[in-house]
């Protein structure tokens, strides 16, 4: 039987940030998996539908191939000004004139002080780009900087949310 693969896209843009911690705890719950992160949001060039389908930068048409031949996307995002991260948002549009995103499984994880605005647009967004989620891939949490500490400790409540989440998530991604 094959590994599944799965990516994660870190929507922040910051080194040691939540989100990027809770990456890394969900990745060790995919043992017998394949995973890659994407953390290069801030590399990527600002979108110009001009070379959307044509002489497109390698950056994007890579991140494009590995969006692509995954089993399942987890994004991984905090929330700026009651929105998604501009750096995310850009990788996105460089997405829409793509089918890398039509009936792909997706989690989504908004990670921030509130997080409802952007977890809300991402989820249309996502839609949008044809991606698939249930309630259960879909997970809000607020408060985050009193949930996880500089050394990765993620309290148990958290913990126990974000294994229903990446359980569902497996599940939703058998074919």
């Amino acid at each position: 039987m094959k590994k599944k693969k799965f990516l994660f896209i870190n929507g922040s843009a910051s080194g040691n940030s939540s989100n990027e911690k809770l990456i890394a705890y969900l990745i060790q719950s995919l043992d017998g998996c394949e995973t890659k992160v994407f953390n290069g949001l801030k590399n990527l060039p600002h979108f110009d539908p001009a070379f959307s389908t044509e002489n497109t930068p390698v950056e994007i048409t890579d991140i494009r191939t590995d969006i692509k031949t995954a089993d399942g996307i987890i994004i991984c995002t905090p929330e700026y000004i009651f929105s998604i991260p501009s750096s995310l948002k850009n990788l996105l549009e460089w997405c829409v004139a793509t089918t890398v995103f039509s009936e792909k499984p997706v989690g989504i994880i908004t990670a921030s002080a509130s997080g409802e605005k952007g977890h809300a647009e991402l989820q249309l967004i996502i839609k949008t780009l044809g991606g698939v989620f249930h309630n259960e891939n879909l997970l809000l949490v607020q408060g985050i900087k009193g949930k996880i500490n500089m050394e990765r400790n993620i309290d148990e409540e958290l913990k126990e949310k974000l294994q229903g989440f990446i359980y569902s998530f497996i599940k939703s991604c058998k074919s």
